[in-house]
């Protein structure tokens, strides 16, 4: 007797409730249990009361550069490269067809001054062509000094730090003033993460919320890049609120960023700036995921 009762004893509550399914409640005509229902929904249970009993608030920010608009300025090493690589082409090029037609029309003039000349084999080119080719390379000369290249510094813009327009040269990175425990900071643009959304549609309403106008990004890819955490000071700790954890998505500037009120609490500042406005510990870890290009 006492051995049935031990080996009921020790079946698994999910064995118990298959065999449950089975008999009394499967004739019922009620929904049977299964042991992958069980698990789902004890795993989702599970899930909810962590999520809900997490101390740690979500947020996800953007790290949105504006990438270099001009090639930067070479180094002296390199001009000296530049210049052998010039020579060197130089010395092993071929001529190009207008190069070959000048000596050709020169040659003809030649012939024709020397008396020289086949009228019957070369009249059909013409004293036209002659002076087709010296007035086409004249007219590509006045055209070259009539040309002014656009500048590559624009002294304006340059100083405007709200400007995505300034330092064509090198990538921006576009930082928001944002209130953390009541103290003013410049970050990432960030949101707090909602209920039901996803962390790069958190990043996407971050961007969509700033005062800058027809601003326009391309995200790069859907997951984030790096995460900073942080926690607050011990006064302001309680059982649930403990700290934050931030997320970053990388994305790039498709358009506009210009701020649409000139006192907008935006700045795009280069990389070798951001010391300026951010904390040590912050500034690190965005300096893993800004684009050195």
């Amino acid at each position: 007797m006492s051995a049935p009762c031990r080996r009921m004893a020790s079946r698994s509550l999910l064995q118990f409730l298959s065999c449950f399914s089975r008999t009394a409640v499967g004739n019922a005509g009620l929904r049977p249990f299964s042991s992958t229902s069980v698990c789902r929904a004890t795993l989702q249970t599970h899930s909810e009361t962590e999520r809900a009993d997490s101390p740690w608030t979500l947020m996800a920010a953007v790290c949105l550069q504006r990438l270099p608009v001009i090639s930067a300025d070479c180094s002296p090493i390199e001009q000296q490269f530049r210049q052998m690589m010039q020579q060197m082409e130089q010395e092993k090029s071929l001529l190009s067809d207008h190069e070959l037609r000048l000596l050709e029309d020169a040659e003809r003039m030649s012939r024709k001054q020397a008396d020289d000349y086949d009228s019957d084999g070369e009249d059909e080119h013409g004293d036209q062509e002659i002076v087709l080719a010296q007035d086409l390379e004249d007219s590509w000369e006045q055209k070259l000094k009539i040309f002014q290249p656009a500048p590559r510094v624009t002294a304006d813009a340059d100083q405007d730090v709200t400007s995505p327009e300034r330092c064509l040269a090198d990538a921006l990175v576009l930082l928001a003033e944002q209130k953390v425990g009541g103290e003013p900071l410049w970050l990432l643009p960030q949101a707090r993460w909602r209920d039901g959304e996803t962390l790069r549609q958190t990043a996407e309403r971050a961007l969509a919320s700033l005062p800058a106008a027809g601003l326009k990004a391309t995200f790069l890819g859907n997951a984030p890049c790096a995460v900073y955490k942080y926690k607050l000071p011990q006064a302001a700790r309680t059982e649930s609120t403990v700290g934050t954890k931030v997320f970053f998505f990388k994305a790039v500037l498709a358009g506009g960023g210009a701020p649409a009120d000139p006192g907008a609490p935006l700045l795009w500042a280069k990389r070798s700036e951001l010391q300026r406005y951010l904390k040590p510990a912050y500034r690190m870890k965005v300096d893993r995921v800004v684009l050195d290009l």
